[in-house]
């Protein structure tokens, strides 16, 4: 099968690898769809480290092709999205409902020759989150999917699996935010504007988008913000005046720490500040220590929308069918397998909210 492989930074080579399985639990999909996200944009160009050499992609929609042994409540035929957040169901995150957090993720690629599912001339290539979504098919353990629901297409499934349970589940499950309040969210990409939705689905009163791009603050009106502010050293003191003092909830959605610290002057007494985007290993963030107790202000972060995927993710689907989701207005295009440095080049230059390959 073909597949996207990272050998050296920068830089993603189209070749023919050898996919193994599916073996016990594990199920075989033919991907139909993956979306380029960021994070693995992080990892191509070595901000965040990884093995190598390595195939990236964990934003993906398939079918399943055929079933290992021990698989249950999957068949052949079945149409999925998988996702990063693999649970194992009896460590002490699975069993305090917090399997996002899983602490003994199930998935590695086990008594396999080269210790990989897949390979090249015996050379092992590793899955990202052992998934590897940038390619024809994947191999992944049952507990890394969860169920497709008809009349959805797979290019807007496919962003279900990160983009959109990120965005949507930092405001409604990490920051729950509350109806009425003020909201910003401090860049519009496919994330932000997921958190931009979020925010309009949990009944947020003022959802103020925050970006360079003038045409991403446009699309952010379009999935429910009600102010948009041009980023840059004004921003703050915009957002601040225009709240009287601050927004309830702030989204960093970026991945810096400069806009991190933007985000958190942009917050009221008693305001919460959530961290959503990755940044590199070595970003910090400045808190005022007595200033925080004394205004009783919050810093939170969130990890894969704060939620077990599968049970988040039917019920952002029933969203979507009910027109109150937006999912293929995110998608910017469509693109082969062959294309995707390009897109990703695109991305970096922040002319896309998401690029999606579909086979």
């Amino acid at each position: 099968m073909k597949a996207a492989v990272l050998r050296q930074l920068g830089h993603l080579d189209i070749e023919e690898v050898k996919l193994d399985g599916p073996r016990e639990e594990e199920l075989r999909i033919r991907v139909l769809a993956s979306g380029l996200c960021h994070s693995d944009y992080h990892m191509i160009n070595g901000d965040l480290p990884t093995v190598l050499p390595a195939v990236l992609g964990h934003e993906a929609a398939g079918v399943i092709e055929a079933v290992g042994s021990g698989v249950s409540g999957f068949a052949p035929g079945d149409m999925v999205i998988t996702c990063f957040s693999a649970f194992c169901g009896h460590c002490h995150e699975c069993q305090d409902g917090h399997s996002h957090r899983c602490e003994d993720k199930p998935g590695k690629p086990v008594n396999r020759a080269a210790g990989s599912r897949i390979t090249r001339n015996g050379e092992a290539i590793y899955q990202l989150g052992n998934l590897g979504g940038f390619a024809e098919e994947m191999v992944v353990h049952q507990r890394s999917a969860v169920k497709m629901p008809e009349g959805m297409p797979p290019s807007s499934a496919a962003l279900m699996g990160c983009g959109v349970l990120t965005g949507t589940g930092a405001v409604i499950n990490a920051a729950k935010v509350e109806p009425g309040s003020t909201v910003a969210v401090l860049g519009c990409g496919g994330v932000g504007l997921n958190a931009v939705q979020g925010a309009r689905i949990a009944g947020a009163a003022r959802i103020i988008a925050i970006d360079l791009s003038t045409e991403k603050l446009e699309m952010a009106r379009k999935f429910g913000a009600t102010d948009v502010v041009l980023a840059g050293p004004e921003a703050i003191g915009e957002v601040t005046e225009m709240t009287r003092g601050g927004v309830d909830y702030a989204f960093e959605v970026v991945g810096t720490a400069a806009t991190a610290q933007d985000a958190l002057a942009m917050i009221r007494t008693g305001g919460t500040l959530t961290l959503v985007g990755v940044a590199r290993h070595d970003a910090h963030l400045s808190i005022p220590i007595t200033s925080f107790l004394m205004s009783e202000k919050k810093v939170i972060g969130t990890l894969m929308g704060s939620a077990p995927f599968q049970t988040f993710l039917p019920k952002l689907a029933a969203h979507y069918l009910n027109g109150n989701l937006l999912l293929d207005e995110l998608v910017s295009q469509q693109i082969p397998l062959e294309a995707i440095n390009q897109g990703y080049a695109q991305m970096a230059e922040g002319k896309v909210a998401r690029s999606v390959i579909t086979f």
